[in-house]
């Protein structure tokens, strides 16, 4: 059975004197038997969350790793440097490929680093808007995936415990939102382009998150579609209120398919 995951992506937001605090409200309000969570705050204040979360069943992860183990990249972070730092490690955000123009080779070479570290990775694909109205929706996630996981070992990605977060980029802070049926057509997709590269039985097992502007009042959506396993929490991740609605939602989930 598919773990349920709630994974909060703290972005560019808190600092070490407030994300500790934070980080312990939302462990306390979200408290719910069968729902793995993560709190993925900035590198800086990765420590305050560590020890914040001291003693709770909450995991802790970095928004991203350099695709190289150390040289002359300023400012950047090595897989290894998380060590006791992170658990978990987002991937290929949109954000990231957007912006720090990220390619799907480097977001491959990223997750050789992390599984090396014993990271766990949430690895994230998603198409733009244009892609999505002229039909190219899977062709491109289907791409990335591919891009990032082709000649890889589908043994110790799954052992490492794979997530894939679909990420409408269309629907990340737009006020367009995402149909449940959208991201559940999309984690059959994501599956069978895992089947595609050899994956076989395995890519029945592997988690698909939905991320694109999630809330607790449309969360629902998602999580009654039995092919979505969770949630990537962008904004809605530094609202104690919300965290607990989504959380509960996801403990409704998870109860009716037998897990806690």
């Amino acid at each position: 059975m598919r773990p349920i995951v709630i994974a909060a992506n703290w972005k560019m937001n808190t600092t070490p004197a407030d994300a500790g605090g934070l980080a312990r409200t939302i462990a306390s309000r979200t408290r719910e038997p069968g729902v793995t969570r993560v709190i993925c705050p900035p590198y800086v204040s990765l420590a305050a969350v560590r020890d914040a979360l001291a003693g709770e069943d909450v995991a802790v992860g970095a928004q991203n790793v350099h695709h190289e183990l150390a040289g002359a990249y300023t400012g950047e972070i090595a897989a290894p440097m998380l060590a006791g730092l992170a658990s978990w490690v987002i991937l290929g955000h949109s954000e990231r490929r957007a912006y720090a123009g990220e390619t799907d080779a480097q977001v491959g070479a990223k997750l050789d680093r992390a599984l090396a570290a014993g990271l766990r990775p949430i690895l994230c694909v998603g198409e733009v808007l244009a892609d999505r109205e002229a039909g190219r929706a899977t062709e491109v996630v289907d791409a990335q995936l591919r891009g990032a996981l082709e000649g890889r070992d589908p043994v110790a990605l799954s052992a490492a415990g794979l997530v894939i977060a679909y990420e409408p980029v269309w629907a990340i802070g737009t006020g367009r939102n995402a149909r449940g049926a959208d991201a559940a057509a999309m984690a059959d997709a994501i599956r069978a382009g895992l089947r595609s590269l050899g994956w076989g039985g395995s890519a029945e097992t592997v988690p698909v998150l939905y991320g694109g502007s999630v809330t607790s009042a449309n969360v629902d959506e998602f999580l009654t579609e039995p092919a979505v396993d969770g949630a990537l929490v962008g904004g809605a991740s530094l609202k104690p209120d919300e965290m607990a609605g989504i959380v509960a939602r996801a403990g409704l989930t998870a109860r009716a398919r037998g897990l806690g």
